[in-house]
Order: C-alpha cells, then structure tokens, then sequence
C-alpha cells in the first residue's frame, strides 16, 4: 500500500518510515493549514480536511508536541513554534530553578483515505522528564533535553530505533500499523 505522508520534517519521515515497513511511504512536502488550538486531536482532523486530493489515495499527517507540568502543558501543541523561537536551551533556561521537571511528549497521527473518506486517528504518549543539560546530537527539535521514563539517555542520545522503542511517535504510528494490518 503506498501511502504520502504529509511532512517537511525529514526526521519525523524516517522515523515513521522504519516502522511502516510493510507500506511504501512516500513524504510529500506540501503545506496545510494548522489551526491554532490547544488539542492536538482539532489539528489533525483540521489538516486531514484540507487534504481531499484523491490522488493521493492514503494520507497521514503527524503533530506532536512537548507538554511540561511545571508549565501546565506548555508548550504542547505550540512545541514547534517554541523550539524555532528559543530552542531546547530556552526551555531550560525556563526551567532553572525548577524541581518538578516532569514531562510527557504526545503525538497525534491522523490517517485518510481519499477514496472513501475514512479517517482514523491514533495516539501515542510518552512520559518522560527536562534534563539539566542538552545531551545527545541525533533526533531533532527538543529530543535533546527529553529522557523518556525507564532510560537514563536523551532521545537524542539514542539510536533511531531505539528512540522509535519509547518515543511517542513511534507508539502512534506502531498503532496505525496493526490498524493497516487490519484493512
């Protein structure tokens, strides 16, 4: 099954790439229009009714974000404009002082078949904590400063596979696996 996965991410393509193994995604960079909402799940489905061209029978499009406790959620779905603004290092310039550093990183992956309209949504969670400094020089965005909970490593410190075993993104997209294994 060929499905366009809807990204100018290069990382998120890989990533998501590995695991839908069995499917031959193509990434197509071309540009939708994300509301500005506090719900990951309103973005994605907002995206998913902008991309009705049939032919590209199967779509997905991916949004994640990083939500801090001490911040009561942010930057969530704001994640990608704050890491442009000020990075990994501003969070934790943010976060000097600050003892509670937990932290979970969501994703929201939205499918689409253009050919009968279906849609499905599929979530993956990952807890996790900031750490005090950035560590690791793989990943991208703030995979730097995110330890996932049962590692002592950053996700830029792991493998891409390794990082696909915790990460949310991997757990969203193993779920719209076993959902295309179904069809």
């Amino acid at each position: 099954m060929k499905i366009y996965f809807i990204t100018s991410n290069k990382g998120k393509f890989e990533e998501v790439k590995d695991i839908l193994d069995s499917c031959d995604v193509v990434q197509k960079k071309i540009g939708y229009p994300e509301i500005q909402t506090s719900s990951l799940e309103e973005v994605i489905l907002f995206g998913l009714d902008s991309l009705t061209d049939t032919s590209m029978g199967h779509i997905i499009i991916e949004d994640s974000g990083l939500f801090i406790d001490a911040f009561q959620g942010f930057p969530g779905v704001y994640s990608a404009y704050v890491f442009q603004s000020i990075g990994s290092c501003g969070i934790l310039k943010l976060m000097e002082g600050i003892i509670d550093r937990q932290a979970v990183f969501r994703s929201m992956i939205g499918y689409r078949d253009n050919g009968c309209g279906d849609v499905a949504l599929f979530e993956g969670v990952c807890k996790g904590f900031i750490s005090e400094i950035p560590k690791g020089n793989t990943g991208f965005g703030f995979d730097p400063i995110f330890i996932p909970q049962g590692s002592n490593l950053t996700f830029a410190q792991m493998t891409k596979r390794k990082k696909n075993s915790y990460s949310h993104r991997g757990k969203s997209v193993r779920k719209l696996k076993k959902f295309l294994e179904r069809r």
